[in-house]
């Protein structure tokens, strides 16, 4: 399959559309808050032209107006269309919506005329106001406000999901007629329903960065290259996982030829290891993640009192479906039902190792923990490895960290590296592998985690219940 080409927005020299002349505009005022600018500093100069273009009004009429409001360059000549020399950064800026205000309705991508002569009466009646009001007004209008608008998963997927259906060219200097660019970047602002279009290296400001393993649909995997923008920059819209491995996802994505949303590899075709999960800082409870029902009322702890010997309730039965659906359905020889088995007992354990508990903690009971877990989608999987002898019966689940340290010796540890041979990652071996833990067997270990895309303590060599299940998927 080939590889999706993409691109960030190049506003055109010559093109008049409201987007690009604003950006150009913009550009000539000052740095660009990406390049070091502050948005404030940069809001208070375009204030500072709109006064300029207040008094011109008031004192010479509209030819000041215009001159004011589309400054020159510095030597005179027109505004420099060149940013990418200028900024020496060959995207665009953030920039409004194309041919509408934030937060207003829709308007025909090709209004450019009427957003203009809509402009210049704007900036006319501005200018019999007073001079403060004049600046209050040009500071908010040139600095979109941080504060997330508030939306759901839910809804961020239904917007994602209307440009799937209209299958959205791709173009990184066009506008769908919501407003919003149609490159990868405009894709994510108008799915999180962003007051502007941001680009690749402004998306984070809107998001808090999350780990893999707590993805939920809505949420976002962005690869921002600093070093060369253009080259391999991306960004896509978790779906969902697609399999039980974690290993694969629907992603919603802007790329050539147009919108789509497909099974994607986790978490790109390529430059995987360099996608970093968000959330969109916005997030309200309604809607939630996939597979949660009904919000609060359905993801709440039944209480302790619903699990355990002689239990006979729709808790059960939901629990046993859930540890199935993280891998736990080897447990079961039928069902899983409302009565409380034994076979419950054994995958909640399961489940309870995967996560790296023990003790207590791992006592094949939920609590209001493994219960979070499970109804969200979140935590580890249930391992898929047969048992340390070797043994082809049901899932093992994660024998602990303690099994793989130095001094250690077990049969687990053998059964690691027969399968790190097995899968291609036994290159440091001179001998064995053998029930001893080596640094043979950690060096072993260190190359499979990073050949999964993992960095720093994520790939020091000892494995954990993720590097464990991927093993002997």
């Amino acid at each position: 399959m080939s590889v999706p080409v993409f691109e960030e927005f190049v506003p055109e020299a010559d093109c008049g559309c409201a987007g690009c002349a604003g950006e150009r505009r913009a550009h000539a005022l000052g740095r660009p808050v990406r390049a070091g600018g502050h948005p404030a500093a940069h809001g208070a100069r375009r204030a500072l032209v709109l006064v300029t273009a207040a008094g011109a009004v008031l004192g010479t009429g509209g030819t000041g107006l215009a001159a004011a409001v589309e400054p020159t360059g510095a030597a005179g000549g027109a505004p420099s269309a060149d940013r990418a020399s200028d900024s020496g950064n060959p995207q665009g800026n953030q920039e409004p919506l194309h041919g509408r205000g934030a937060g207003s309705g829709p308007a025909p991508a090709s209004a450019s005329r009427s957003v203009s002569m809509s402009a210049s009466r704007s900036v006319s009646m501005s200018a019999s106001a007073t001079a403060s009001g004049v600046i209050q007004a040009a500071t908010r209008s040139s600095v979109p406000s941080l504060s997330p608008r508030t939306t759901t998963r839910t809804a961020i997927l239904d917007r994602a999901e209307k440009w799937v259906t209209a299958k959205v060219p791709y173009a990184m200097d066009r506008y769908w007629n919501d407003g919003y660019r149609q490159d990868c970047s405009g894709y994510i602002s108008m799915a999180w329903n962003l007051p502007a279009n941001e680009w690749t290296g402004s998306l984070t400001r809107f998001a808090d960065r999350i780990s893999r393993a707590d993805l939920q649909p809505g949420d976002i995997l962005l690869f921002h290259n600093p070093a060369s923008p253009t080259s391999g920059s991306h960004v896509t819209i978790f779906g969902g996982w697609t399999d039980a491995s974690h290993t694969s996802y629907l992603a919603y994505e802007q790329t050539k030829p147009g919108t789509r949303k497909r099974t994607t590899p986790m978490a790109y075709w390529q430059d995987a290891d360099r996608y970093v999960a968000y959330r969109y800082k916005g997030l309200t409870g309604g809607g939630g993640a996939g597979g949660t029902g009904g919000g609060a009322a359905a993801t709440a702890f039944p209480g302790a009192g619903k699990f355990g010997p002689g239990t006979d309730n729709a808790h059960v039965t939901r629990l046993g479906k859930l540890l199935v659906a993280r891998g736990g359905g080897s447990f079961y020889r039928q069902g899983p039902g409302p009565r409380w088995t034994e076979a419950d007992r054994r995958a909640t354990e399961a489940f309870q190792r995967a996560q790296g508990w023990t003790g207590a903690a791992a006592d094949g009971l939920p609590g209001p923990r493994t219960w979070s877990l499970l109804v969200t989608g979140q935590g580890r999987d249930i391992g898929g490895s047969s048992g340390p002898d070797g043994s082809s019966g049901s899932a093992s689940a994660f024998p602990g960290r303690g099994s793989f340290r130095p001094g250690q010796s077990s049969a687990y540890v053998e059964k690691l590296g027969k399968q790190l041979v097995k899968r291609g990652f036994g290159k440091h071996y001179t001998s064995g592998p053998g029930p001893r833990w080596t640094e043979a067997d950690r060096r072993n270990v260190e190359s499979f985690q990073r050949a999964q895309g993992w960095r720093g303590a994520a790939a020091d060599g000892y494995p954990g219940p993720e590097t464990w299940r991927r093993l002997f998927r």
